[in-house]
């Protein structure tokens, strides 16, 4: 994306509010190519991230925060809300992309003949979020908030 940044990946993990919870989840996502063949070349790369953030806009609750390759794999920095499983966000991102790298690139898709798609099976994930530390001192203030002002930052 001609070197800037969306406005989405220029921000820190923000508290979102759907109509019944808030919530502050952040994932790290990670994805192969299928076979681990290297083709994520700086130009496919290119096309990789187009496609993605614009299946966000398809998907406004979902927010990509970071996105990087190596040839052979992706990873996602994003913030997936409570009422999408982390797997369907991952099909669609998965299954857009696939389908664009394929229509611009012909090397890609002489590459996979097969209508299968050109990720491997499976992703990784790890959640990303407050420390342990952070959550230890909130919860231990909370029976003393009401009774004690608060003279630390908890955030």
């Amino acid at each position: 994306m001609n070197g800037t940044r969306s406005a989405a990946e220029a921000c820190p993990m923000q508290t979102r509010s759907l109509n019944h919870s808030t919530y502050k989840l952040q994932y790290h996502l990670v994805w192969g190519t299928k076979y681990r063949r290297k083709w994520l070349k700086p130009y496919v790369k290119a096309a990789l991230k187009k496609s993605l953030y614009e299946t966000c806009k398809k998907y406004p609750t979902l927010f990509i925060q970071a996105v990087n390759t190596d040839e052979d794999h992706v990873h996602v920095q994003m913030e997936i809300p409570p009422n999408i499983s982390i797997a369907d966000a991952v099909q669609k991102l998965k299954g857009i992309s696939s389908l664009a790298i394929r229509k611009q690139f012909k090397f890609i898709r002489e590459m996979y003949l097969e209508k299968d798609g050109i990720w491997a099976v499976g992703y990784f994930v790890s959640s990303i979020g407050l420390n342990e530390a952070t959550i230890k001192r909130y919860i231990e203030w909370q029976n003393k908030k009401e009774s004690q002002p608060q003279t630390t930052k908890l955030f």
